[in-house]
């Protein structure tokens, strides 16, 4: 059964355009690498309020070796305004299928 984790935050106005730069650098190495067992997807919900969903087919999280990952949680406290809460559940459904 694939694990599926949800974050949500909401960042500071003036870090709205810097969030949205990390997220993007993630997908393009993300692109790049094409990491097995992974599906992500990032949503903003309103102006600064994102949500990362992440559905993991293995025991082991793809984005740990991911850099772009890196850099962008690094500083995910500084630029939140509230959060990130992080939420784990298994996954009833999925489409594709996961």
């Amino acid at each position: 059964m694939s694990e599926a984790v949800i974050v949500r935050y909401r960042v500071k106005p003036e870090a709205l355009e810097q969030n949205i730069d990390l997220v993007r650098a993630v997908y393009d190495e993300i692109a790049g690498k094409r990491p097995e067992g992974l599906r992500y997807s990032t949503y903003q919900v309103d102006d600064r309020t994102f949500v990362h969903v992440a559905i993991l087919d293995g025991s082991a999280n793809p984005l740990d070796d991911i850099a772009a990952f890196g850099s962008f949680t690094a500083g995910i406290a500084e630029r939140c305004e509230e959060g990130p809460l992080v939420t784990r559940g298994n996954v009833v459904g999925c489409y594709p299928e996961a």
